[in-house]
């Protein structure tokens, strides 16, 4: 038996991640594709901690989001990361905000897209560097099948 082809962060909205109408602040869409990346190094590809502890560095290039329904406080999201792309220094990531209601319903809110780019070096001095290996592995499982639709039209923002 095989599980989902999404890594999932589940996150419940607070009340300081909307606005004074009670919409979530869409920077909070982008916040949450970085703490669901963080998560998913955390418990499928720990080595690469210990690889950020010493230089290597995740830039993110490119972060976009497109929107299909308003959430608000209390609302329980499933964010669901899937692997877009990977090339030898770079890796995109997929993202579905699922609304999960009460009796077992999901509603797709929002959908997003994430570049990153693996260097190494100090900061004055960055160079482009060989995704890891140990986070390749973790992310196989979790690829975009090529028969996926393209999410090409979404929103940049930021």
């Amino acid at each position: 038996m095989t599980g989902p082809d999404y890594y999932e962060y589940r996150h419940l909205v607070g009340f300081e991640e909307t606005n004074l109408v009670g919409n979530v602040y869409y920077v909070n869409y982008l916040r949450w594709q970085g703490r669901c990346r963080e998560m998913f190094l955390l418990e499928k590809a720990p080595e690469v901690l210990a690889d950020i502890r010493a230089d290597l560095k995740l830039f993110t290039l490119k972060v976009d989001c497109e929107f299909f329904a308003e959430i608000t406080a209390f609302d329980e999201l499933s964010i669901r990361m899937r692997l877009a792309d990977l090339t030898q220094t770079q890796v995109a990531f997929t993202f579905d905000y699922v609304k999960l209601g009460p009796d077992g319903t999901e509603y797709l809110v929002a959908r997003g897209q994430q570049r990153v780019a693996c260097m190494r070096g100090p900061n004055t001095d960055t160079r482009p560097t060989r995704v890891p290996e140990p986070l390749r592995l973790a992310l196989e499982p979790y690829a975009v099948p090529a028969t996926a639709p393209s999410l090409t039209g979404t929103t940049t923002v930021g």
